[in-house]
């Protein structure tokens, strides 16, 4: 985890099914815990509250990407993605978020197929 513009925590959620099976199809769901200030707000102190969104997420299985999307500022805080996935071995699933200001998250989760 990277943000060159503050030192924030970020906490991404992903959720699988409890089991897979080979080449059956399902569901991966991420949640990023991110404010996605969309630049347009007037904060406290009368001042344009800088633009902060992500801007793009990416999903790696075994390094290919199978699953991407550009982010705009429309998209709400703590954005929520899902998407249709099918392994058919085990597999690592690299998960990436990427945005303004140098952020940048990664988590990783292994898929162990049935």
């Amino acid at each position: 985890m990277a943000d060159t513009r503050e030192n924030r925590r970020t906490r991404a959620l992903v959720s699988l099914p409890p089991q897979l099976r080979a080449g059956q199809v399902f569901e991966v769901r991420a949640t990023l815990s991110h404010p996605m200030e969309t630049g347009q707000r007037v904060g406290a102190d009368g001042q344009r509250v800088p633009r902060d969104i992500v801007t793009r997420f990416e999903a790696r299985l075994d390094g290919v990407l199978v699953f991407a999307a550009d982010l705009f500022p429309a998209i709400t805080a703590n954005p929520y993605l899902a998407f249709p996935l099918r392994a058919e071995r085990n597999a690592s699933l690299q998960l990436q978020w990427t945005g303004d200001h140098g952020f940048e998250h990664r988590e990783t989760v292994t898929l162990v197929v049935a």
